[in-house]
């Protein structure tokens, strides 16, 4: 008896890929006005305008207008950023309260992308800047820190902490899972460019692709098409990244009966 009940526990404080992506599917599937909601409108439409109004304005631009563009698009680039960051925020929330049983209303999933959006921009420019530092050393440490970093910023949201203290929280909670979570990160590569290459087969059918090629302004279903296929990504990837932290907090300090509203209060 007393065997089999270690067995449970060492299950439990295992590390496992195919539990990461099963809650993953569950968040989005149990709440999906708050993960696909909050992924399209503050994450896929503006991403979408973004890149029509950066094809758009600097291929219009004249010489005289082309330094006003470029401060216009690095303003846009700045409130896209802020939005993208609701957007993590909101859905490591709603992926937090999906691993203990709850659902987090729309309105609390952005509640806590807006607290956190400041942050979690500093982090994720100094992880930019970081990555590319590594890959420009020869590949290698680029993908070394990628893995080790890949849970920053859920740690960040989760734990309340400090930007730096998130980075060194993500090294602890990595370490003795980075193969594995190289083999996740390589899956959910694949699975995004099947999703990809199935809505560009469709974009490629029906001709939008053709009406967009030569043209600075995009056709509305191409922007409708790309948004929708923007939103599935965004809403996957960010609830699979907090999902990750979620299970190698669990495989590394043990299962977590901490309330949400105490994390959020």
């Amino acid at each position: 008896m007393m065997m089999a009940t270690r067995a449970a526990l060492d299950e439990q404080r295992s590390f496992s890929v195919g539990r990461v992506l099963s809650r993953a599917f569950g968040t989005l599937g149990d709440n999906p006005l708050a993960t696909f909601g909050i992924a399209f409108l503050f994450g896929s439409i503006p991403q979408s305008l973004y890149s029509y109004f950066i094809g758009s304005t600097l291929a219009s631009a004249d010489r005289a207008s082309a330094i006003a563009a470029i401060a216009v698009s690095v303003a846009s680039f700045v409130v896209f950023l802020l939005l993208s960051m609701l957007v993590q925020g909101a859905l490591v929330r709603a992926t937090l309260a999906q691993a203990q049983g709850q659902r987090a209303s729309f309105g609390q999933c952005i509640g806590t992308g807006l607290a956190k959006a400041a942050p979690l921009i500093g982090l994720t420019i100094l992880l930019i800047l970081g990555i590319m530092a590594g890959f420009a050393l020869f590949v290698v440490p680029g993908m070394i820190l990628f893995l080790m970093w890949s849970v920053a910023a859920p740690a960040l949201i989760a734990e309340d902490s400090s930007v730096l203290a998130a980075f060194s929280r993500s090294r602890f909670l990595t370490k003795g899972a980075r193969w594995r979570i190289f083999a996740l990160q390589l899956l959910l590569l694949v699975l995004i460019w099947l999703v990809s290459a199935a809505l560009g087969a469709v974009i490629l059918a029906s001709g939008m692709a053709t009406q967009a090629i030569g043209e600075s302004a995009l056709s509305l279903p191409y922007l409708l098409m790309s948004a929708v296929s923007n939103t599935l990504i965004i809403a996957f990837w960010s609830t699979v990244q907090a999902s990750l932290y979620i299970d190698l907090r669990a495989w590394k300090d043990g299962p977590q009966s901490q309330d949400l509203a105490d994390i959020f209060g």
